[in-house]
């Protein structure tokens, strides 16, 4: 790799740096010709050299992988199914892309919130009812929000992901911004091939490496996956008891409170402060209350404990109270969307009909190039982005809010084209 390197500072500038003016100075288009033929050999050599170099790499890494493993214990039967894999293309492109479009939230539920979904449900909850009476018993989690998580993440078991665990994770462990991620998951998902849970054929997920019928990372298995059939395994891959008893579990100990709604929707005062409607502005139901915040379907209470104001649209679309119940649900899933198409599935299931949403499906989200140009221009009014990357973060969301409480616009941090239009336009005066 040094070498590499060493070639590409001396060769790149030489082949590039004078070519500007070999074009439009003396030397003949042979010449040209000749340079140019050089310089594509030259660089299939250094894309050569890469391949090579990083083959060898991926190799000392998973050397490297089954060392650690087998100094816990792991053994060489389970470090041996690292020989054999190699890195997958998929999960390279799937780990690299950036999403061209952002769905609307309005559209993303619709996909998630089907009638087929629901009555495929409600099946389910029938199916299975001995099972759900037994869990919610259990762990004081409805068995709509069960079953709910079940439908969201794999659509009732029927699509778990069929990529090799072992090789999505050593893929994403290899290179890149989830690397750290995928070698953690990697280690824990040797320890659960020694815990013999799973065989290696049956060893299968997403293309991130979430696992079975309610989709577990590995350290989140190895954290809350139960047992409850009571057979010895924690098998979420093809036992239905155990995938729901685990996530049962898991919303149980991430702060579950039986009694307590997912969340409900609100009809916010007049003259309401836009700017507290953030998913981290956790605070005592009482005190929205006390600012006149009522629910649309039902009576608030304080005895709720704390929520947060959520608009999901922006000021301009329906506003909901996530209950200290949504943030179990974001324990799960850390998108705000997710925890709320799960909150609204789970309802219809219970047999509740439709929320009538008013959505301004005139204000779509903006683009990854759109919010690059966004976060380009916050930057320059000063405003603290630190990456100019096309992912609206909490930093670009922090940073739009105190845009627009500077230039006394409504405070809700969404950004839509109108507000990318604004922005453009007060930085042009």
């Amino acid at each position: 790799m040094k070498q590499y390197f060493m070639a590409r500072s001396l060769v790149v500038p030489q082949l590039f740096g004078q070519l500007p003016d070999q074009l439009f100075g003396r030397l003949s288009s042979q010449f040209l010709v000749r340079r140019l033929g050089y310089m594509i050999l030259m660089l299939s050599v250094l894309a050569a050299l890469v391949s090579e170099a990083r083959a060898e790499t991926f190799e000392a890494y998973i050397d490297a992988m089954q060392a650690q493993a087998r100094a816990r214990g792991v053994a060489e039967q389970h470090l041996a199914a690292l020989d054999t894999i190699s890195l997958n293309p998929t999960v390279q492109r799937l780990a690299a892309r950036q999403p061209e479009y952002i769905k609307p939230i309005w559209e993303y539920l619709d996909m998630l919130v089907t009638p087929k979904r629901i009555a495929d449900g409600r099946a389910k909850l029938a199916e299975h009812a001995a099972t759900f009476d037994r869990l919610e018993k259990k762990f004081g989690v409805p068995r709509s929000i069960m079953a709910a998580i079940w439908g969201v993440e794999t659509n009732f078991g029927t699509i778990t992901g069929d990529f090799p665990v072992l090789e999505a994770l050593a893929t994403l462990g290899y290179e890149g911004r989830r690397q750290k991620f995928g070698r953690q998951q990697l280690q824990a998902a040797l320890d659960i091939l020694q815990a013999g849970d799973v065989d290696l054929q049956n060893f299968k997920g997403s293309w991130a490496g979430a696992m079975g019928h309610t989709q577990f990372i590995p350290t989140t298995y190895q954290a809350y996956a139960v047992d409850a059939t009571t057979d010895g395994r924690r098998d979420i891959w093809g036992t239905i008891d155990d995938a729901l008893g685990s996530t049962g579990n898991y919303l149980s100990v991430s702060g579950w409170v039986t009694g307590v709604p997912w969340g409900v929707r609100v009809r916010l005062p007049e003259g309401f402060d836009f700017s507290q409607a953030q998913i981290a502005n956790r605070r005592p139901i009482a005190d929205w209350i006390a600012q006149g915040v009522t629910g649309v379907d039902e009576q608030l209470q304080a005895r709720w404990g704390a929520g947060a104001i959520y608009l999901p649209a922006g000021h301009r679309g329906p506003a909901f109270l996530a209950t200290q119940n949504f943030f179990a649900l974001l324990r799960y899933n850390t998108a705000p969307a997710y925890a709320l198409a799960v909150g609204m599935l789970s309802s219809r299931l219970e047999g509740g009909d439709a929320l009538r949403l008013a959505w301004p499906t005139e204000d779509r989200p903006l683009l990854p190039d759109e919010i690059r140009k966004l976060q380009a221009l916050l930057q320059k009014a000063g405003y603290a982005i630190e990456h100019v990357d096309g992912v609206p973060g909490r930093e670009t969301f922090a940073a739009l809010i105190a845009f627009q409480r500077d230039n006394k616009m409504i405070v809700d941090g969404y950004a839509t084209p109108q507000i990318l239009a604004h922005i453009e336009k007060i930085m042009r005066q």
